[in-house]
């Protein structure tokens, strides 16, 4: 596969978009998986996989259940990093930046976009806080699904976030490990561009 030269792309979101649809023809399951990193208030990470939802103006974004350990430190810590990874394309992209809520209306969105399944499943779901066993999850799902015949509402602490991107570096495999690395860092309304030494 060729290497995109530094004078290709300038403009870091529209270099994502592109591998991004690559990675749609060459990964096997969710080209839009990336790790999600976070810290607590007081500096202890976690890390774990989410699937971004929307990509756009900069921002990178995905729903989860906002009392989970990873929304609690993104209301503590509202700063995350974020890093895909296309093992069939040898590529992967880093996204550092602010975290920002969806609007109450963009979450209710997505949220009614999704399966009736999974809306069930992230309205029952007490994320990161113990099961006593599998049955009881099963059986709040039978419950919830018998009470809400209908449209089931969307539960306030489920939401969407996005990073806003102020960092973004893009690495390519090459040959005797002399990757290809690009950092794009924000500069108020534009994007300073350096390579890197792999």
């Amino acid at each position: 596969m060729s290497t995109l030269r530094e004078t290709d792309w300038q403009y870091p979101i529209a270099w994502f978009d592109c591998w991004l649809d690559q990675a749609r023809e060459s990964e096997p399951n969710d080209p839009n998986a990336a790790a999600l990193a976070t810290a607590t208030a007081g500096g202890s990470p976690s890390v774990r996989m989410v699937l971004v939802k929307r990509v756009g103006e900069e921002r990178f974004c995905f729903f989860t259940n906002a009392e989970s350990k990873k929304g609690s430190e993104l209301t503590q810590n509202p700063k995350a990093a974020l890093c895909f990874h296309w093992k069939s394309l040898r590529r992967q992209v880093r996204v550092e930046g602010i975290v920002i809520g969806l609007s109450d209306a963009e979450s209710d969105q997505y949220f009614h976009s999704r399966s009736r399944a999974s809306q069930i499943g992230a309205a029952v779901s007490a994320q990161s806080r113990p099961l006593a066993s599998r049955e009881e999850l099963e059986l709040r799902v039978q419950e919830f699904a018998a009470e809400h015949a209908g449209e089931i509402p969307r539960p306030q602490y489920w939401r969407g976030f996005c990073v806003q991107a102020e960092r973004m570096e893009f690495w390519m495999d090459g040959l005797h490990r002399l990757h290809d690395r690009f950092l794009f860092t924000r500069d108020g309304d534009s994007w300073v561009k350096q390579r890197l030494y792999p």
